[in-house]
């Protein structure tokens, strides 16, 4: 009788060891990695941009990757308006970005999109909503506070790959432009933002 009690309760605490295990299984499955942005750089731009945008977008979202600078996609040049077509751009970057992956491509040159009846529209970046990879050019920026207006239009585009439209409140990085250059208004993500990006797994230093 004793025997068949002990036997009872070994079971009950082995099933119960079990269930916990499993349970703790469960919860690492469900914790993913931290979104990390990839800065991919085309070779017309300078490197030290390149870092002064990175350096912009860390002190945002720590979580930043630089990669070596590449040539454009050849069918993203546009002759007949000497410009680089930014959804060609962006399909070229989605299909290099894999996983817990977002790539932002930098660029000098003048890049372009179509807009209603437009069909090469002269643009500061593009972003799709939701998307794998963006797409940012400085050559509309005005020279004063060039590289901060960089990082802005950059960090701006990467919200609308996360899904991100455009915000109401204008000191929002993710404030519509609307044909304008706001950003030196521009001093952070609203909450709202925010938080939608922290539950996209955008892991912030501070909140």
């Amino acid at each position: 009788m004793k025997n068949s009690r002990f036997l009872y309760l070994l079971l009950v605490l082995l099933l119960t060891y079990s269930c916990s295990e499993k349970k703790d299984v469960v919860k690492e499955k469900k914790e993913k990695p931290a979104i990390t942005i990839l800065i991919q750089p085309f070779k017309d731009i300078k490197p030290e941009t390149v870092a002064k945008v990175a350096e912009g977008i860390k002190n945002v979202y720590p979580n930043v990757k630089i990669l070596d600078a590449i040539d454009f996609p050849e069918n993203a040049y546009y002759k007949e308006r000497n410009r680089y077509r930014a959804d060609s751009i962006i399909k070229f970057l989605s299909k290099e970005t894999k996983g817990d992956f977002v790539t932002i491509g930098l660029t000098t040159k003048d890049i372009s999109a179509t807009r209603g009846k437009i069909k090469d529209f002269g643009i500061m970046g593009l972003g799709y909503t939701p998307g794998k990879a963006c797409v940012a050019s400085n050559f509309r920026l005005s020279k004063e506070n060039k590289d901060e207006q960089f990082f802005k239009i950059a960090i701006h585009e990467l919200g609308h790959t996360q899904g991100l439209p455009h915000c109401p409140e204008k000191m929002c990085f993710m404030r519509d432009a609307e044909g304008k250059n706001p950003t030196n208004e521009e001093t952070d993500f609203c909450k709202k933002c925010k938080t939608f990006l922290i539950n996209k797994n955008w892991k912030f230093s501070s909140i």
